[in-house]
């Protein structure tokens, strides 16, 4: 049994749900998402909440229930709050800006490297080695910071390079002499 899968998913005051088959709609103050849930698991909007239960007893079916009520979860939880991730930048004359839609990154190479801010995330930089990632979805919040984290990643000796704000860096002590 999934512990996650019978947990029904709240839906607060502000967020309208819509279950239509498989296809869940969620919309709130930040945005509107949907999830088509697998055919594995059954969906249904009860008593305000909603409830996901599997088809079936196979190992596939009790997998997707889990994911399906993660998902769901996000998707509300995205709608309602929405999702944030920080990245700090290390390292000497390393540094990050927004330009237009751009954020103009700074980490060492012959040239500035330039991402384009995807439409549903918001990029702020508060500092010059601070990077706000927000959105209303998890995949996509998370997707960016890790496209920008890969430009540049820290490195175990002197710990330059583009983090996470909550990531421990397993340093490394350099050659002896």
């Amino acid at each position: 049994m999934s512990r996650i899968g019978k947990k029904p998913v709240a839906v607060p005051a502000g967020v309208t749900a819509k279950v239509d088959g498989q296809a869940v709609s969620v919309k709130g103050s930040k945005g509107e998402l949907s999830f088509v849930v697998p055919d594995d698991v059954e969906v249904k909007l009860e008593d305000n909440a909603i409830k996901v239960d599997p088809r079936s007893e196979t190992k596939r079916a009790r997998a997707m229930w889990g994911m399906s009520r993660s998902m769901i979860s996000n998707l509300v939880t995205g709608v309602s709050a929405g999702f944030s991730k920080t990245l700090e930048i290390t390292g000497v004359g390393y540094k990050a800006a927004v330009v237009g839609k751009n954020v103009q990154l700074s980490l060492g190479f012959s040239h500035d490297v330039v991402y384009p801010i995807p439409a549903g995330v918001t990029i702020v930089t508060p500092k010059p080695t601070e990077i706000n990632i927000s959105g209303s979805d998890k995949r996509q919040v998370g997707q960016v910071a890790a496209e920008i984290r890969a430009y540049r990643g820290p490195e175990p000796y002197k710990g330059k390079g583009v983090r996470y704000s909550d990531e421990f860096i397993f340093r490394k002590e350099g050659k002896k002499k």
